[in-house]
């Protein structure tokens, strides 16, 4: 997304120095997210600038690994295996089998992050996903409900996914535009709730993750 948002100019198009100002201003005009949500996010990033205090980071330095880059992406291959920050045809291809309707669905995006898990692990001699991975992979996969989806119901248009990711474009050219309400930190969280669920194998009366505990991690 942040590749995205450069691509279309909301963030500067060689991804350098972006500063929390820069950030703030890109995710707000491109995706309409509140300054506090994206100030959150801005600090997890910047741990991918090696620097000591560093105040910016640049795109590139997201693709360091097992930083905020990981195994498993739904598009991207392992590290392992090679170049892991270009979009990967085939990787993409396996992920979007699991999405058999017109609607995507968490159940549908959870079932494309546990394959591509299940290959990772079966096949990547170095494959690695912690606790840590394992939130930001779940904060990853609710992207595109949050920017082109319903966030109530947790389901998008597969078309618009699609799009996002091949061209690594927003689908402003089928129709879509930015959502008028602002987008705040509740709205990633209590998602966060449905897709942890969703991305996992166990099953109960009970929902494994729940808001409280969820909040709590975060």
């Amino acid at each position: 997304m942040m590749n995205t948002l450069a691509n279309h100019g909301f963030l500067p198009h060689d991804g350098k120095n972006l500063t929390r100002d820069v950030v703030v201003k890109g995710l707000g005009d491109g995706l309409n997210f509140a300054p506090a949500l994206v100030d959150i996010m801005f600090q997890q990033a910047l741990p991918a600038n090696p620097l000591p205090n560093a105040t910016w980071f640049d795109l590139d330095q997201l693709n360091r690994h097992n930083v905020l880059e990981h195994d498993a992406s739904l598009s991207r291959t392992d590290a392992y295996f090679g170049n892991n920050h270009i979009f990967n045809q085939t990787i993409f291809d396996e992920s979007r089998r699991w999405w058999p309707d017109e609607v995507i669905t968490a159940e549908h995006i959870g079932n494309s992050k546990l394959a591509r898990q299940l290959q990772s692990k079966a096949t990547n001699p170095e494959y690695k996903f912690t606790n840590t991975t394992e939130a930001f992979s779940i904060g990853e996969i609710l992207a595109p409900f949050i920017a082109f989806g319903n966030v109530e119901d947790a389901t998008v248009n597969r078309t618009l996914v699609e799009y996002f990711f091949t061209h690594e474009r927003l689908p402003t050219a089928l129709g879509w535009s930015r959502k008028a309400q602002v987008v705040g930190l509740s709205d990633i969280l209590d998602l966060m709730v449905v897709l942890a669920n969703a991305s996992s194998l166990i099953t109960g009366s009970s929902p494994l993750f729940s808001p409280g505990n969820i909040h709590a991690g975060v």
